[in-house]
């Protein structure tokens, strides 16, 4: 069973376009992790923000749709990941307020936006990998209160959480798109 579903999201990754499959990898990578994070967030910091919490959540069906919108249109689906990413990480920062650090999946969205698109596609390439950091210059300091507060002790904990995720996406786009440069193997 775990083989055919391997095999099958494999499958649904693949994509002729090498930047279109790679970002198809990261979108499943990202759907994948989005029913986690909430239970990250509550480990962390207390199941006081619940139900609120379950709302960061309301991105998955949208990373999942890049690969099926990718196979069509492989460019609108490395666009359509790099807004998703985007928007999600502004939500999640209002959702879960500012000193959650949700903010550093900003850097990684900017990466992302950055990598996704070939060297003649600059002119798209460059307002979305632009988009987080505009996010980040208007927004931080002027999010609107969050649903739910939680303690100091709570969002120093989900700063660290948020930071090494932050981190460790980065990395994972680097495993990622680094295998778009390794030799062919004789």
């Amino acid at each position: 069973m775990l083989k055919r579903i391997t095999a099958w999201l494999a499958d649904y990754a693949a994509n002729d376009d090498p930047l279109a499959a790679a970002g198809n990898v990261i979108a499943l990578v990202l759907a994948g992790n989005q029913p986690f994070y909430p239970l990250y967030v509550v480990l962390v910091a207390g199941g006081g923000g619940l139900p609120w919490v379950l709302l960061t959540m309301i991105s998955l069906p949208f990373f999942f749709s890049v690969p099926a919108l990718a196979r069509r249109h492989p460019r609108l689906g490395r666009v359509a990941l790099a807004l998703i990413t985007t928007i999600n990480t502004v939500f999640c920062s209002w959702m879960l307020g500012e000193p959650s650090g949700t903010e550093l999946f900003l850097l990684p969205c900017a990466a992302l936006a950055a990598l996704l698109f070939w060297p003649s596609e600059r002119l798209v390439m460059l307002p979305l990998a632009s988009l987080p950091v505009l996010a980040f210059w208007l927004l931080h300091g002027r999010y609107g209160a969050p649903p739910h507060l939680y303690s100091k002790e709570a969002y120093r904990a989900l700063l660290t959480m948020n930071a090494v995720s932050a981190g460790t996406v980065s990395i994972f786009l680097g495993i990622v798109f680094s295998r778009l440069y390794a030799a062919p193997k004789p």
